[in-house]
C-alpha cells in the first residue's frame, strides 16, 4: 500500500513538474522540516543565572529611570531579540569568539551584539538564499539537468551565507587604509602639541578633536584612548588596545615607539619627530608606488579601447576595396 502510495506521488510529480519533480518535493520537504526544527533549537533554556540577573534588573529599575539610563550607557545595550538566542548564536570556543569580536570592532562594529548579528546575518541570508534558489529551481523546472538545478540552489544559499564575512572584510580594510592615510598628519598634530607643552594626554585629545572632520575613523581611535586614560586604565595596555583596534601596521609600529620611549625614559618629542618624518617619507613612497602601478593597470584598456579602433581605421578601408574587388570578380 505505502510503495503504490509513493509511486502513484512520483508520477504526479513527474507529469506536473517534469523529471526532476520528485526532486522538487524532496527539496521542499527538507526545507520545511529545517523551519519547523529551528524553534526547537533557538529555544533557550531556563538559567538560573538568567533568572538571578532578571530580578536584578527588576530591582534597579524600581530605584529609577536614571540609574537605568546610566547602567546602560557604561555597558552599552545589546539586541534584546538576539540575547535569547546568544548560546546558538556565538562561538563556543573562547579564542574564536575573541578573534570575532576583534575583527569587527576592527571593521567598526562595536556593539556588544556584533558577534551575534554577525552570525544571526549569516544564518538568515543562507537560509534565503536556499529558499530563492528552490523558488528558481521550481520556476524554471525544464530540460534543466540535475547538476545545473542543484548549483541554483546550493549557490544563492552559499552566496547568502558567505555575504557578511565579505562585507565585514572589505569595511575592516577600506577602514585601515583611512586610517593609514589620516596617522601621519595626527603624529604631525601630535608632535606640534607635545613640543608646545601640553602632555601625552592632553594632546592625544586635542588631536581627536581636530581629526573629526577629516579622519573620523581615526579621531574615534584617538578619543577612547582619552577616556581610557581618563577612566584610569594604564597607559600601556591602553596604547596596545590601540594597536590591536586599528589593526594597521603603522599605528602597531607607534604604539611600540611610545612603550619603548616610556620604558627607557626617552623623549617622546623626539621619538615622535623622528618616527613622523618617517610616516611622512612612507605615504610619499606609497603614493610614488600607486602612480608606478597605474600604467601597469592602464595597458589592458589601452589594448581593448583604444587598438581595436585604430586598427578599423587603418585596416578597414583596405578590406572594403579588396571586398568590392572580389565582388567584381564574380
Amino acid at each position: 500500500m505505502n510503495l503504490d502510495f509513493i509511486t502513484t506521488t512520483s508520477d504526479y510529480l513527474t507529469g506536473k513538474f517534469g523529471p526532476l519533480g520528485p526532486l522538487y518535493a524532496l527539496g521542499l520537504l527538507g526545507v520545511l522540516l529545517m523551519a519547523m526544527t529551528l524553534p526547537i533549537m533557538l529555544r533557550k533554556r531556563a538559567d538560573p543565572m538568567d533568572r538571578l540577573s532578571t530580578e536584578k534588573a527588576t530591582k534597579k529599575k524600581k530605584k529609577g529611570k536614571n540609574d537605568d539610563a546610566e547602567q546602560k550607557l557604561r555597558f552599552g545595550g545589546g539586541s534584546a531579540k538576539l540575547d535569547k538566542y546568544k548560546t546558538f548564536l556565538e562561538p563556543k570556543d573562547q579564542t574564536a569568539l575573541t578573534a570575532m569580536r576583534l575583527k569587527l570592532v576592527q571593521a567598526g562594529y562595536r556593539a556588544p551584539s556584533a558577534v551575534r548579528t554577525y552570525h544571526f546575518a549569516q544564518m538568515a541570508l543562507g537560509i534565503g538564499g536556499l529558499f530563492l534558489g528552490l523558488v528558481y529551481a521550481l520556476i524554471s523546472s525544464g530540460d534543466a539537468s540535475v547538476q545545473a538545478t542543484l548549483l541554483s540552489i546550493f549557490v544563492p544559499a552559499g552566496a547568502g551565507y558567505y555575504m557578511p564575512s565579505y562585507w565585514v572584510e572589505r569595511r575592516r580594510q577600506t577602514r585601515m587604509d583611512a586610517l593609514t592615510d589620516g596617522f601621519p598628519d595626527a603624529l604631525d598634530l601630535m608632535l606640534v602639541c607635545v613640543e608646545a607643552g601640553q602632555s601625552m594626554d592632553q594632546s592625544i585629545q586635542r588631536v581627536a578633536g581636530e581629526l573629526r572632520a577629516g579622519f573620523p575613523e581615526l579621531a574615534e581611535e584617538f578619543e577612547t584612548v582619552a577616556n581610557e586614560m581618563k577612566a584610569g586604565k594604564d597607559r600601556v595596555t591602553v596604547l596596545r588596545d590601540l594597536g590591536e583596534r586599528a589593526g594597521a601596521q603603522d599605528i602597531s609600529a607607534f604604539v611600540t615607539v611610545l612603550i619603548q620611549s616610556a620604558s627607557f625614559g626617552t623623549s617622546i618629542a623626539e621619538a615622535l619627530r623622528v618616527y613622523a618624518a618617517e610616516m611622512r617619507d612612507k605615504r610619499v613612497m606609497r603614493a610614488e608606488e600607486k602612480a608606478n602601478k597605474l600604467p601597469t593597470k592602464l595597458t589592458l584598456g589601452t589594448m581593448m579601447f583604444t587598438l581595436p579602433p585604430l586598427l578599423i581605421i587603418l585596416i578597414g578601408p583596405s578590406v572594403y576595396d579588396i571586398y568590392l574587388l572580389l565582388l567584381e570578380g564574380k
